[in-house]
């Protein structure tokens, strides 16, 4: 079999991979759980490759990311579930009915006013489903039967930070929110206060929750002046690689280990290695 740029090559190899006499052992036993978390390793590696602007390993892992997807249709269809046909489709009719400005009526509409129309649609489309389905909340107002929540369709499966500012970004739009990021800075010194009064007390678990209140306004402050927290995370996890490896590159110059090195002077080389990021940084002088 060779390769091609015929989608339906690749759905020929996949088929080919599950058949249960000829194909692949590993991939005949896998399930949609068992694949689940290098979906999101993939999606994650699509993301790197972008943050390093590297498009020939974005190709490389965009192709990866969707053999995720065929891979899941694949199992579908073989449980004459769906298939990949119709994961196209949908998507294809998702876009269609969420961009009317585009494929409607063809009138011009502003940022604001085409993520206030997208978020209409989808709360239809979420009310035609529970209607499909004959799911009927219903409100007790008390300890009974719980409404659906509004926070209901926010993935459990996506990183904390990134989940914690769509819950929050939820909850604001019916008015759960401070109208100020002043306000979320001085919850972030209110949190840091009960870390250290949960260290004095000594219970782990009530430290972990706290370090958990702590992160979740930190995403909450990063959601207020328009940070993506897991960009920035990433962004100084990298600033740190760096830095540390400076310290390794500095000391194995020198014929010594980390091992060997005192905390101060790793300290020392760390801000050597700031003070040579400031100074890239630089204008050039005229």
């Amino acid at each position: 079999m060779q390769p091609s740029r015929d989608i339906r090559r690749l759905l020929d190899i996949m088929s080919a991979l599950r058949e249960p006499e000829t194909g692949c052992a590993w991939d005949r036993q896998q399930t949609y759980a068992s694949i689940a978390p290098y979906t999101i390793e993939e999606a994650y590696e699509v993301v790197d490759a972008i943050t390093r602007g590297d498009r020939g390993d974005l190709c490389d892992e965009l192709g990866d990311l969707l053999f995720q997807v065929v891979f899941h249709s694949r199992i579908a269809e073989e449980e004459e579930a769906f298939d990949f046909g119709n994961v196209v489709e949908a998507i294809s009719a998702k876009l269609i009915r969420r961009h009317p400005h585009v494929f409607g009526e063809r009138k011009s509409a502003s940022p604001e006013e085409i993520k206030a129309q997208w978020q209409k649609i989808k709360a239809e489309e979420k009310a035609a489903r529970a209607a499909a389905k004959a799911v009927e909340p219903q409100e007790t107002g008390g300890s009974g039967s719980p409404v659906e929540s509004l926070l209901v369709d926010v993935p459990l499966a996506l990183p904390g930070l990134t989940r914690a500012v769509k819950l929050q970004e939820k909850a604001g739009r019916v008015g759960f929110d401070w109208n100020d990021a002043a306000l979320v800075l001085d919850k972030l010194r209110e949190e840091t206060l009960e870390i250290e009064a949960a260290i004095a007390g000594g219970s782990a678990l009530e430290i972990s929750g706290e370090i958990g209140d702590l992160l979740f306004t930190v995403a909450n402050l990063a959601r207020h002046l328009n940070v993506d927290p897991e960009a920035a995370i990433r962004s100084t996890n990298a600033k740190f690689e760096h830095r540390f490896g400076f310290i390794e590159t500095a000391l194995h110059k020198a014929g010594r280990t980390l091992a060997e090195a005192e905390l101060t002077e790793m300290e020392a080389l760390w801000q050597e290695a700031k003070a040579q990021e400031v100074k890239t940084k630089e204008p050039p002088e005229a």
